[in-house]
């Protein structure tokens, strides 16, 4: 079994940052990508910044800039540093990971913590 844990969401004023951690535990041999995805109320939800392995990164065109991925691979873990926070940046961040497990590899989701921005 494998858990992911979210932390560090909050309410934040316009302008302001924040940084959210997520860790993975249980029976895992290795991570391939690991991700943060959003979804603001009423829309769907969308993939905010991803890393590979090798450090390879993604951002959505609304983030890039103010928001930087990192991961430990050590550790399996993900972080997502948040600048310049804006109002339409209000949703729930939810992490995500492809988990090698045995001969396959399978995605696992965290269960999502709540960012406010407010203006």
């Amino acid at each position: 079994q494998v858990q992911l844990v979210e932390s560090g969401g909050g309410l934040v004023q316009a302008g302001g940052s924040l940084r959210l951690s997520c860790a993975a535990s249980g029976s895992i041999f290795g991570i391939n990508d690991m991700g943060w995805y959003r979804q603001a109320p009423g829309k769907q939800r969308e993939l905010v910044a991803s890393i590979t392995r090798g450090g390879r990164t993604k951002y959505a065109d609304s983030v890039r800039g103010r928001f930087t991925i990192s991961r430990d691979n050590t550790k399996n873990t993900v972080n997502l540093q948040m600048n310049s926070l804006k109002p339409e940046d209000t949703a729930v961040y939810y992490c995500s990971a492809n988990v090698v497990i045995g001969v396959g590899s399978y995605d696992y989701w965290g269960q999502g913590t709540q960012v406010t921005v407010s203006s």
